[in-house]
């Protein structure tokens, strides 16, 4: 669905995409398909305006509640995830919900964590996993996806 007009309504679709996060916010990361996903760090407190419909959290131990569905990976800081079994599903509901509502990805800094998922989110978009950690630093954060372990998880993700 393309993303167009100022007021949140493409005439020429039909459609209204409010539903959507404001693509100027900061952390909203637009993806080539033009799905948005925003990126954020938890330490930071929640802006003012639209809360997603959908996060996910990427955080060593379980986070708080939110009045949002949301799903946990167990994630250690600098590290990778604990579960890994449980990223693909994950990130691939994510990556579907995009389509109709807000999501966010979020760790405790917004960085390395977040930058390593949407870097994923990135390949389930179609983005060659050799360019992925380059996309979201261009396009997100220029320091994401902080260590060498992160940069060879984004490497070796599957590609759909």
């Amino acid at each position: 669905m393309p993303l167009t007009g100022a007021d949140g309504y493409d005439a020429a679709m039909g459609e209204c995409w409010t539903q959507f996060w404001d693509p100027v916010l900061p952390g909203v990361l637009r993806f080539p398909c033009g799905r948005l996903v925003r990126g954020r760090g938890l330490r930071r407190p929640l802006a003012d305006g639209a809360t997603p419909g959908f996060g996910v959290y990427l955080l060593g131990r379980q986070p708080p509640a939110f009045p949002w569905d949301t799903r946990w990976l167990r994630w250690p800081d600098f590290g990778l995830p604990a579960d890994e079994a449980a990223v693909l599903p994950t990130l691939t509901e994510a990556w579907q919900r995009a389509e109709t509502e807000r999501v966010e990805v979020a760790c405790a800094g917004g960085r390395g964590r977040t930058g390593t998922a949407l870097a994923c989110l990135a390949i389930l978009d179609g983005v060659p996993s050799s360019k992925a950690v380059a996309f979201v630093r261009e396009n997100y954060d220029r320091r994401a996806v902080e260590t060498f372990r992160q940069r060879r998880y984004v490497a070796r993700f599957p590609a759909p």
